[in-house]
């Protein structure tokens, strides 16, 4: 206990010393909220692959998903690696840090504005922002579960603990202490997975005897399928794409994780930062997968509902409780890194959109840059607070998942935001009728398919899949739309001075007004 105690301090001492150290690149907005736009590429893979991978995945999806699929389950790491992450980068990152910083654009939300010339769009599209708050309470349900595990603490204590630490670094050092701590809290993911991933197997016979054991396990499902869970593909492949969709696709239109291409260095830095991201995917997340799919082994000791179905977010701390108490420690710290960089990530991002995008100008006239910078802060740390409030909320009530938070925050952020964000960063011919259209349809499908499930009338019975769907359509609605709608008038070749508009040279004018700095031509 001492061991696992010290550890747990250690890293909360860490975390708050480099949000002090930090304070130095946080004292404008663009340091705040970007680190200058000069974050390098191991920082910002790191970056990006620890806001990507918390709690949620390693106690909520990895133990749902391994229990209903299996070995299969590992598909969903795959898929998160190649779609979620190296394809990311090489189609977004580019455009984005080029397009972003042309436009004088520090959030998602500025970058609709100024794109689709719409401040309508901007407010719009802050507004969404709401659904990241279920996904903020999310991340504290996973940490705790273990928490509560390791060392017999209270959900509420474990909860408070988190967002304090979290908020001092936070308001601290903004997103340079945030991009620091990813990268130490990352290097703890990748060595602590695996050696989760080994002492579990150890503890079960060693691998082979591990996937026999499995075979020997019948699905509800699919009774005639002898050895389901170790096949390649599982009982169940439709639901498994659905994930997979849901879980890779999503980083494209997911505010806090785009953000990251905000960021980084220009040139080589992010062809780096896409090698360095997907290696890190394939470990973090194949690996979470992978040892959920052992899961069914563990049935017998695994908490049950009133309903006789396995409460699946207790399903990894069941298979970590066997561990050595030093590993469980491990585990622990692998746990609060991945939950804390995602917290971080998140709330940062809704306090600056709440404060660039619907605040200033709108609300409070004048906001100078030192007012800018009080607003975030207060706001961060009241966003910090309302969402562990939820948690708690959440904590007692009938929503039990930590799936059912994260769908039905990712299908309604990237069904709204996906199509305009992607096919605004390479084609001209987008229509501002396109963008309404899809964020309608991403808000209006996950949030009525929420709606009628509570009254058991659900439209798709699986947010994951409803989520999944709201991307694609994103995808699809957006082009066909601005076929038959005028396109907004943009010249995509913006940083050459000889084809710039007049209306391009206003929004150059505005940027520079408002403190952006000015883009070196495109090559």
């Amino acid at each position: 206990m001492i061991a696992k105690i010290t550890m747990v301090l250690a890293f909360a001492a860490i975390a708050i010393i480099i949000g002090i150290l930090c304070q130095k690149h946080a004292g404008s907005v663009t340091g705040f909220i970007l680190g200058g736009r000069n974050v390098g590429p191991w920082l910002s893979a790191f970056a990006f692959g620890t806001s990507y991978f918390s709690a949620v995945i390693f106690v909520g999806y990895a133990g749902q998903f391994g229990w209903k699929y299996g070995l299969s389950a590992t598909w969903v790491g795959i898929g998160n690696a190649i779609l979620g992450s190296l394809l990311a980068w090489w189609v977004l990152g580019p455009r984005t840090r080029e397009m972003t910083q042309r436009l004088g654009a520090a959030t998602m939300p500025e970058f609709f504005g100024r794109r689709y010339r719409s401040r309508a769009l901007r407010i719009a599209a802050a507004t969404i922002f709401v659904f990241l708050i279920p996904y903020t309470a999310s991340v504290y349900n996973g940490l705790s579960r273990l928490f509560g595990m390791a060392f017999g603490l209270p959900y509420e204590a474990c909860v408070i603990g988190m967002a304090l630490i979290t908020c001092i670094y936070v308001v601290l050092g903004g997103y340079m202490a945030t991009v620091v701590n990813d990268f130490l809290q990352g290097i703890v993911m990748l060595f602590g997975i695996t050696a989760v991933i080994c002492a579990v197997l150890a503890g079960n016979g060693g691998f082979s005897q591990a996937v026999i054991d499995l075979s020997h396990v019948q699905a509800e499902t699919n009774p005639d399928l002898q050895g389901a869970f170790v096949s390649m593909f599982g009982p169940d492949l439709l639901n498994l794409l659905g994930v997979v969709v849901l879980t890779s696709l999503g980083t494209w239109g997911l505010p806090q994780m785009v953000q990251k291409f905000y960021a980084i260095k220009s040139g080589p830095a992010i062809k780096q930062g896409a090698i360095i991201s997907t290696i890190f995917a394939m470990v973090v997340a194949g690996g979470s997968y992978f040892l959920g799919g052992f899961g069914r082994l563990y049935s017998g000791q695994i908490e049950m509902s009133a309903t006789g179905t396995p409460i699946y977010d207790s399903i990894i701390p069941t298979m970590l409780s066997t561990l050595p108490d030093l590993l469980v420690g491990l585990v622990i710290v692998l746990v609060l890194s991945a939950s804390m960089s995602t917290l971080s990530s998140l709330v940062l991002t809704s306090s600056s959109t709440l404060t660039l995008d619907l605040l200033k100008d709108n609300v409070v006239k004048n906001m100078d840059e030192k007012r800018q910078l009080t607003w975030m802060r207060g706001l961060l740390v009241a966003f910090v607070a309302i969402s562990a409030i939820i948690a708690l909320v959440q904590y007692s009530s009938s929503i039990t998942f930590i799936a059912q938070l994260m769908s039905i925050s990712w299908g309604a952020l990237a069904g709204a935001f996906l199509g305009p964000f992607l096919w605004g960063l390479y084609s001209k011919r987008i229509s501002k009728a396109a963008v309404w259209t899809s964020f309608v349809v991403g808000v209006g499908l996950t949030s009525g398919n929420m709606i009628a499930g509570f009254f058991g009338h659900a439209l798709i019975a699986s947010p994951i899949n409803c989520g999944a769907l709201a991307m694609l359509l994103s995808l699809a609605i957006v082009p066909l739309v601005s076929l038959a709608t005028k396109p907004v008038d943009f010249d995509m070749d913006i940083a050459l001075p000889s084809r710039k508009s007049a209306t391009d040279r206003e929004i150059e004018a505005e940027a520079r007004a408002e403190g952006f700095e000015e883009m070196e031509p495109l090559a």
